[in-house]
């Protein structure tokens, strides 16, 4: 139904969800090795190829009686994303960004994001600075294919070209989307890595932990609560009681502390 020349979107929504738990059996059974299972997933589930369904197979795993899911997590994801860029410019890893909206600042946020919620764990020699087990951004004569067969991780990665983005797991291209949307591709990653069934890399693992809970609502298991994690989400939920309840009515956090720099 999907390879039609013009798939009934809904019908192939219908058909997932009523093939769910089969589906989630297959993709979470140990038959299918982590590093094949994007390749393998895509060759059973094409449509996962497509956001929007990759974006409600995450709603069916966390919240799969809440069609609002996806609007919710776009609202907290916007709420993270203006109060992170503060957490940033605090922690003296972000300077004040003339403006809140942007490519430009998308890639300033993602640079700092694993430098504000680090994990205890090493990172690979290869993977310098450690944004780049998150994102890349391609120059004009990179290669995107020689890229990612270089890479060390083979976790989803986000790159970046001069017209639009993509995402890539593994060696497998999944999906490309306009570059204004930038802002919004780790969440895609976090799709990604539920709909696939994926292990978060140790060196990102405390980052992709905080947006779990912080903007998906999903609990961690708790051999997941680790140290670097607790640590982290106890620093950002202290500066969000310190930093964003003392406010002037009428203006924002952000207009504020970036007006008084």
């Amino acid at each position: 139904m999907y390879k039609a020349k013009k798939p009934n979107k809904a019908a192939v929504t219908h058909l997932l969800d009523l093939e769910f738990q089969s589906r989630r059996n297959f993709i979470d059974s140990n038959a299918l090795k982590e590093q094949d299972r994007p390749t393998q997933i895509l060759q059973a589930y094409p449509c996962f190829k497509e956001l929007d369904h990759t974006m409600d197979e995450l709603r069916r795993i966390i919240e799969p009686n809440n069609c609002q899911y996806i609007s919710e997590v776009k609202g907290r994801w916007e709420t993270f994303y203006s109060k992170v860029q503060f957490y940033g410019v605090m922690k003296k890893v972000m300077k004040p960004p003339r403006t809140l909206n942007g490519v430009e600042h998308a890639i300033a946020v993602f640079t700092a994001l694993p430098l504000l919620f680090p994990s205890g764990s090493a990172v690979p020699k290869k993977v310098v600075p450690i944004s780049e087990a998150l994102f890349h951004i391609l120059t004009p004569s990179e290669d995107p294919d020689t890229f990612v067969h270089r890479r060390v991780l083979s976790s989803p990665v986000l790159l970046v070209g001069e017209e639009n983005c993509m995402v890539v797991a593994g060696t497998t291209p999944v999906v490309t989307f306009e570059k204004d949307l930038l802002h919004e591709g780790l969440l895609y990653l976090l799709a990604y890595y539920y709909a696939f069934h994926l292990t978060y890399p140790k060196c990102i693992a405390t980052l992709l932990s905080v947006l779990q809970t912080e903007v998906l609502v999903d609990v961690l298991h708790e051999q997941d609560a680790t140290p670097s994690y607790k640590k982290a989400i106890h620093e950002w939920k202290i500066s969000n009681e310190v930093t964003f309840t003392v406010s002037r009515p009428g203006a924002s956090c952000l207009a504020r502390f970036y007006g008084s720099v």
